[in-house]
């Protein structure tokens, strides 16, 4: 029988019918000691529940063999009254334990999937900003939404339908044997058969449904893309050639599916075969033993009916077992994610921060995105408490590389980014972070007012923070204009507003943030002369009495900072004041000039 169980520590190790492999056996486990066992007492009263359904299934037909052989042919009319209420209330039984199943171990598996999605969205939440980086948004979603559903088979009916089909069938064939020993045996050699073609069949299909679980997660994210794009897909006309980007991989998934059917039709077809080969087996043999007197017409339609009773789960254990080898696949992926090394780990980030000053040193700080090509080469400047640091030089020099590593966005391969004299890669990043205000090149916003937005930085923030923060930031100069105000929805990503006002709105949550520490990656990028205006006006007050570091092409902007870090190639190749780097005539003042004539 394709089933075995082993307990260590009074935990369910192994359940594995379709699984051979090593790393098969650890994913299974996992599941196991995640989700199934954690529930074991829910678990074992749905057991408890299909025992009773089954055992209340077998009474009809044992039973017939009575009524066919004693009841009928005495016309024992008050055991056929008997035999009716048995039957009746065996139905009864069996009705009502269905139910109760039903209610009991659905609602708890999709209650467990909401649990799983909550906890899987809780860890990607921790991982490192690389991790999203390798990895598109759209592909993702899929693992949250869609890789857990998986478990609605471990926790709900599935799982405890596989343990209690055995079960009934093992009773039912204890009652055949009862009847006749040689039928019984001649119907168990096909139905080994069938167990050995599933064994084949599931160990097939299983790398096919973990294999489409990447594809639909690649097609998803891609739909993903495209639809967040689908303004620079208009732009250049590309509607068809994103088409048909979008349709081979559609057509993949659909390969990848075909191939799980053809599976999967070969257990259907197989369990239909071979139940009809044995249904002819049992006809010869139970025809031959009748006209021989062997047994009678109520022991041959008694051992029929249990028949079906024990190959009923049987088949049906080929669909739960897809149903399992798919959640497994899906549970796999969930698990490699579940397993991977959180950012802000308790081991290495054991200092918590109380209060900071707000000093800020690169110490020989190197750092490189691949393994083979360093980015920033030992890196060393100070930037004291309530200082303006100003990155500049030419794209891909390395300026957002140095606001990553002060941002703990990244952490250096080799020298050390300290604050307040503590080594960042040893601080708990929520106690650093907090002190941490951010204004990134691309204004993420999010969908809904703009008062919401405002306060994603600061949720418990009173009205008069949120008043001085909009007027600090010059957002009351564009929402004044608006009917709803504050509480105008921007749509998604803030699509209804201009890139000025969008940037105003970013630098108003950061004031509201409240930070010690400020990073602005090109913070004036996307904004008009007159918007310039009203933020550098503001960016006095976001600095005053913080440390700033400020990323910027338009070196007009950063002529007051305390110093300006010129970064070409990952090095610093000069560092200075505004007007000592003009002196100096160097790389600085040749980017200076350069603007001032455009």
């Amino acid at each position: 029988m394709p089933f075995c169980h082993k307990i260590r520590n009074g935990v369910i190790l192994d359940v594995i019918f379709f699984m051979s492999d090593k790393r098969k056996t650890v994913s299974f486990k996992w599941a196991l000691s995640e989700y199934v066992w954690p529930r074991r007492k829910m678990l074992s009263l749905g057991l408890f529940l299909i025992l009773i359904r089954s055992g209340a299934g077998l009474v009809a037909p044992y039973a017939s063999r009575y009524l066919f052989d004693d009841i009928v042919p005495n016309k024992d009319m008050d055991m056929l009254w008997v035999f009716l209420f048995v039957v009746a209330g065996s139905i009864l039984v069996s009705a009502v334990t269905s139910f109760a199943l039903t209610r009991l171990l659905s609602v708890q598996a999709q209650h467990m999937i909401s649990q799983m999605r909550a906890q899987v969205q809780k860890k990607l939440m921790k991982l490192k900003i690389g991790f999203f980086d390798e990895h598109k948004s759209g592909s993702l979603v899929s693992r949250v939404m869609t890789d857990v559903e998986g478990v609605r088979n471990l926790v709900g009916t599935g799982f405890v339908q596989l343990i209690g089909g055995i079960i009934t069938s093992i009773t039912a064939i204890f009652l055949l044997v009862d009847i006749n020993p040689v039928m019984t045996v001649s119907v168990l050699v096909p139905m080994i058969l069938f167990g050995i073609i599933m064994l084949k069949a599931f160990g097939y299909v299983r790398p096919i449904f973990r294999n489409r679980g990447k594809i639909n997660a690649e097609v998803t994210g891609r739909l993903t893309e495209t639809l967040n794009g689908v303004r620079v897909i208009k732009a250049f006309n590309a509607e068809e050639q994103e088409n048909k980007t979008f349709e081979k991989g559609v057509d993949r998934l659909y390969q990848n599916v075909k191939k799980s059917l053809t599976a999967t039709a070969v257990i259907s077809s197989s369990s239909t075969f071979l139940i009809g080969l044995a249904t002819t087996i049992i006809s010869g043999i139970g025809g031959y033993l009748m006209m021989g007197g062997t047994i009678s017409p109520g022991e041959f339609l008694s051992f029929t009916l249990l028949l079906g009773v024990m190959v009923a789960p049987l088949v049906q254990m080929g669909n739960i077992g897809s149903q399992l080898t798919e959640a497994m696949a899906g549970l796999d992926r969930t698990q490699e994610l579940m397993n991977m090394p959180e950012e802000d780990d308790p081991d290495k980030r054991f200092i918590f921060l109380k209060e900071i000053t707000g000093d800020i040193k690169f110490e020989n700080v190197s750092f490189s995105y691949n393994e083979d090509k360093e980015v920033i080469h030992e890196i060393s400047f100070d930037a004291p408490r309530g200082s303006v640091t100003a990155l500049v030089g030419s794209s891909g020099s390395g300026k957002s590389t140095i606001a990553g590593l002060a941002a703990t966005f990244l952490t250096p391969d080799s020298g050390q980014v300290t604050i307040d004299g503590k080594d960042l890669t040893k601080i708990n990043l929520g106690s650093y972070r907090k002190n941490l205000g951010v204004v990134l090149q691309d204004d993420f916003l999010f969908e809904g007012t703009i008062r919401e937005n405002i306060m994603f930085a600061r949720a418990e923030a009173t009205e008069e923070d949120l008043e001085n923060a909009v007027k600090g930031a010059y957002v009351d100069e564009f929402t004044d204009r608006f009917e709803d105000g504050l509480d105008t929805l921007i749509g998604e990503r803030g699509v209804k507003l201009s890139g000025g006002q969008r940037q105003r709105l970013s630098i108003a949550r950061a004031l509201l943030a409240n930070p010690k520490i400020i990073i602005l990656d090109e913070a004036t990028s996307n904004l008009d002369t007159e918007s310039e205006s009203y933020i550098q006006k503001s960016l006095g007050k976001l600095m005053k009495d913080r440390t700033t570091f400020v990323i910027a092409h338009r070196l007009s902007t950063i002529q007051k900072a305390d110093q300006i870090l010129v970064i070409e190639e990952g090095r610093i190749v000069e560092q200075g004041k505004h007007q000592e780097l003009l002196d100096k005539q160097g790389r600085y003042h040749d980017l200076y000039t350069y603007q001032s004539r455009i």
